[in-house]
């Protein structure tokens, strides 16, 4: 299976010390130039690990392909809505919730972060999710108190 993947959600995924979850889930893990680029800034929680986890998957996009999209959307979000569509991807690995709804609304199959967390702990890779959702706060990644709930809730924590 092959997954285009979002900054956040990289991002999100990195402080976990779970881009390893991705490789694990995944045949194939691809990244337009922008999330690259947005991922790698300097001061990005994470920065240099997400250069070299991602420095072998980047691929260059045309914004050619038909999405729609409402304006306010980034750069690495409709770059990796695009490879997606493009390289006809199984998931798009997203946890921004407005791109995230365009995605859905443009057909494309998605997973988040939060996700990848319950994911991980259901098929034995972390015992809890816990740790997980409290190292994205402290990166200063923001996770509603609902969205925390509800994760806590689905896998019984």
């Amino acid at each position: 299976m092959l997954v285009i993947a979002d900054s956040s959600a990289l991002v999100a995924l990195a402080v976990c010390d779970g881009l390893h979850w991705l490789d694990a889930r995944f045949d194939e893990i691809r990244v337009p130039v922008a999330v690259f680029t947005e991922c790698t800034v300097v001061g990005k929680p994470k920065a240099e690990v997400l250069r070299r986890y991602l420095q072998d998957k980047i691929v260059p996009v045309d914004f050619c392909e038909t999405l729609i999209t409402p304006s306010g959307l980034g750069d690495g979000e409709l770059e990796a809505m695009s490879l997606y569509q493009h390289l006809h991807a199984d998931y798009l690995l997203i946890d921004d919730r407005r791109a995230r709804k365009v995605a859905i609304f443009n057909k494309l199959n998605t997973i988040d972060s939060i996700g990848m967390l319950i994911w991980a702990k259901d098929e034995g890779h972390i015992p809890a999710i816990h740790p997980g959702l409290e190292a994205i706060r402290q990166a200063g990644i923001f996770l509603s108190d609902a969205v925390w709930q509800e994760a806590l809730l689905l896998v019984g924590e």
